[in-house]
């Protein structure tokens, strides 16, 4: 679990696919994520389209790196059907972490780029994709093999904002 303290967020790749087997295992690690309720909100779509991952990254002015990018995955959630419909937030955004957490350790790289809760974006992915009215864009992933390496974060732990109740 090394990977939660080096993880970086990575916008440049080289020019050269994914294998199919590693998207399957960032999926897997993805719907691997705890729910609220163990309602399961998400679905993914994977793009390689190159034509699609240049609308991506026009999509929202955050999202340039995609273009250059080999995929993108777009989590999306279901509106129907979701019995706490107010998780599906949460249950999307841990799904995420787990799918980034693969990434890093199959010697991937990637970034998380927001899209819900801004209309603008939801509504843009939407046409992109041609979503069904059913389902909304929660982000972009863009992942790809690293070009070059970055430096790991800075140690974020501070004793200051932990506070104990006993």
């Amino acid at each position: 679990m090394n990977n939660i303290y080096t993880r970086v967020s990575v916008r440049q790749y080289e020019d050269r696919p994914v294998e199919s087997e590693k998207i399957t295992e960032i999926l897997r690690a993805g719907m691997q994520a705890p729910s609220c309720g163990n309602q399961q909100p998400w679905e993914f779509y994977v793009v390689t389209n190159k034509e699609k991952l240049i609308a991506l990254s026009e999509s929202h002015r955050y999202a340039g790196c995609a273009a250059n990018a080999p995929a993108a995955i777009v989590p999306v959630y279901r509106k129907k059907g979701l019995w706490l419909p107010e998780y599906a937030h949460i249950d999307m955004a841990i799904a995420q972490e787990n799918m980034w957490l693969m990434t890093d350790a199959l010697g991937l790289g990637g970034v998380w780029l927001g899209i819900a809760p801004q209309q603008e974006r939801m509504d843009a992915l939407r046409e992109i994709l041609e979503l069904p009215d059913d389902l909304e864009a929660f982000s972009i992933f863009v992942l790809g093999y690293p070009a070059g390496t970055k430096k790991a974060q800075e140690d974020r732990f501070d004793e200051n904002r932990i506070h104990y109740v006993v």
